[in-house]
């Protein structure tokens, strides 16, 4: 396998629209869009042995050039499903449980990742709901020497708060939208009349390294520790809107991109919020046709370098 610089841990699955089933699952829609403008990934995951779920999972990685040798196979758990509730007020998403990425086994995933030898590990919170996959998870995470980012994508349960906490703890980068912002800092005594400030008590508590935080049509803006901003942007007007499935995802990927090819931040940044608003103009969390994505595999390496 050829050396690969960011390392995707996570749920693969797919969702069910009313109009038919789209791969999907945060970490595979970041790791798609990796392979596709030509950032390669390593991705963990786990789906069924022999489910029509599955070989969507695995036709899908295919189309968007995405390796799928960390891709473990279950023989007793299906591939994951979630069902995708679309109504006037937005999405609602029923994730059904005991799903094969429940499942993710360390000991499997270790020699990929050792190969690998990545400089980015990115993981989520959605693929630690269970033992399993979490201890899986923090058994690759905690010993990694390169640089950890958390995507979380917070969700109702009772173990949110703790889970949020010992994710934050093993994280060196984390990205989050302005509600999650503004959850973390209610959990975790980072109350501050603005988002700077919270960003800041967030990250002293935790000792990241670095915060992006997205606000949908707000923009973003980027944090060092203090509440230093180091980097913001505008929101980009999608005029044709579909959905907003995979837009986050989409930001995170261009920004691993352009962090791993050594391309100019503040520039990958800005890219990577006009991605997430193209995202947002087509349905579910990528275009059905991977060559959609070409300009944007263009324009990342057109990006300058970094200083």
């Amino acid at each position: 396998m050829p050396f690969c610089p960011i390392a995707v841990l996570g749920e693969a699955l797919v969702d069910e629209f009313h109009d038919g089933p789209v791969a999907g699952g945060a970490p595979f829609n970041v790791a798609r869009s990796l392979a596709a403008v030509g950032a390669p990934a390593l991705f963990i995951s786990r789906i069924g042995v022999d489910d029509d779920n599955g070989r969507l999972v695995l036709d899908s990685a295919r189309a968007y050039g995405l390796d799928s040798a960390g891709v473990q196979r279950d023989p007793r758990h299906a591939t994951g499903r979630v069902s995708v509730h679309e109504g006037a007020g937005g999405h609602r998403f029923e994730i059904h449980g005991d799903a094969a990425w429940d499942h993710i086994d360390a000991a499997a995933a270790l020699p990929h990742l050792t190969e690998a030898a990545p400089a980015w590990l990115y993981f989520g919170s959605l693929a630690q709901r269970e033992p399993q996959s979490r201890s899986a998870l923090r058994a690759l995470a905690k010993p990694f020497t390169g640089t950890r980012f958390l995507d979380l994508n917070l969700r109702a349960g009772a173990e949110t708060r703790l889970l949020a906490a010992e994710s934050l703890m093993l994280a060196d980068w984390v990205k989050v939208n302005d509600e999650e912002l503004a959850q973390l800092a209610g959990w975790f005594d980072a109350a501050a009349p603005d988002d700077a400030g919270r960003a800041s008590a967030l990250m002293a508590r935790f000792a990241l390294q670095r915060l992006v935080l997205t606000c949908g049509a707000r923009g973003w803006r980027f944090y060092a520790p203090g509440g230093v901003l180091l980097a913001q942007g505008a929101g980009v007007i999608q005029p044709h809107m579909v959905d907003t499935v995979g837009a986050g995802d989409a930001f995170t990927a261009l920004l691993l991109a352009g962090l791993s090819l050594g391309r100019d931040l503040t520039a990958t940044l800005a890219l990577a919020n006009r991605y997430a608003s193209f995202i947002c103009g087509v349905r579910g969390p990528l275009p059905a046709e991977p060559l959609a994505l070409q300009p944007w595999r263009t324009a990342l390496h057109a990006l300058p370098t970094s200083a």
